[in-house]
This record gives structure tokens, C-alpha cells and sequence, in this order.
């Protein structure tokens, strides 16, 4: 059995570490868009999504996601709100948070701890990390059920100032 070559163990180390530091920062979402393995792109947040991403130097991350075409609520107070509303406005948004590892140069886990979607706090959401130019691409490689079809997913984000 071969030694690993601490060379190729460091470039790795290294790859990471600068994934991690490009990272670091909020972010607004661009476009959000599902293919489907047929071909098929919807967009799960509509035409003009809205959203925030950040991440922080001390190995946390929040995002906020939402469908830019959602009415506002007819009570001025969210606990008065009638319960068809608040599914409605939940539909249209997704948030989600915890640390965040960058587990190899094109690949960071989000591990959840808080999550308005319950299924997901515990676990941990893969993403394939990739920059070009000023935007972050955030993938969700592995085809998964979304939106009546096996899809993954893609987002943009553009660094905020």
C-alpha cells in the first residue's frame, strides 16, 4: 500500500481553502433555474427571484430565497395572518442555515440547523461551487425530484458591496 504524496494532499488543502475565501461574504441571487433530465428548465421562484446568501469567515451560512411575485399579506402582522395566506407566502420562499464546509475544490456541504423546510434540518445539502466573473454558480448536481421531475438545480449569485 502506497503513502498518500502530502503534495497532492496540500494542492487539495490549498484548492479548498481558496474556494472557501472566495466564499466569504453575502451575495444576491441572479437567476435560479431547474432542468430536468429531459431537457425541461423551469424556473422554481418564478421569472425574478429574490435572494441572499452569506457566508461567514467563522464557517456559517444563511439563504434566504423568494418568488419576486409575492403579495404582500392583508394583515399588517404576521401572527394575524389568515392560514391560506401564510402557506402561499411559505410556498414562495425558501430559507435555510447552519456551518458550511468546503469539502473539495468544487464542492461545499451546507449542513442544516435551521430550515423553514423541517426535512432538511440535519442534513446536509451538497452544492458544486463554481465562479465566473463577479457571480457564484451554486449546483445542485445530483438530479433530484423537483417540481414533478428528476432536476438539478442552478443558482446564480452576484457578490454584494
Amino acid at each position: 500500500m502506497s503513502e498518500p504524496d502530502p503534495t497532492t494532499a496540500a494542492d487539495d488543502r490549498a484548492a479548498r481553502d481558496a474556494v472557501r475565501e472566495r466564499l466569504i461574504g453575502a451575495w444576491r441571487l441572479v437567476s435560479y433555474t431547474a432542468t430536468s433530465t429531459a431537457g425541461e428548465t423551469v424556473s422554481p421562484l418564478g421569472p425574478a427571484p429574490y435572494g441572499l446568501i452569506v457566508y461567514t469567515a467563522q464557517g456559517h451560512m444563511s439563504a434566504q430565497l423568494g418568488r419576486g411575485d409575492r403579495p404582500p399579506l392583508r394583515s399588517a402582522r404576521l401572527e394575524d395572518a389568515a392560514d391560506d395566506e401564510l402557506a402561499r407566502a411559505a410556498a414562495g420562499y425558501l430559507a435555510y442555515g447552519g456551518p458550511f464546509e468546503v469539502v473539495g475544490p468544487t464542492t461545499v456541504e451546507h449542513h442544516v440547523t435551521t430550515s423553514l423546510f423541517p426535512n432538511w434540518i440535519g442534513r446536509a445539502q451538497v452544492r458544486e461551487v463554481g465562479f465566473h466573473g463577479p457571480d457564484l454558480v451554486l449546483r445542485v448536481a445530483t438530479p433530484t425530484r423537483l417540481w414533478g421531475a428528476d432536476r438539478t438545480a442552478e443558482l446564480t449569485w452576484r457578490r454584494l458591496s
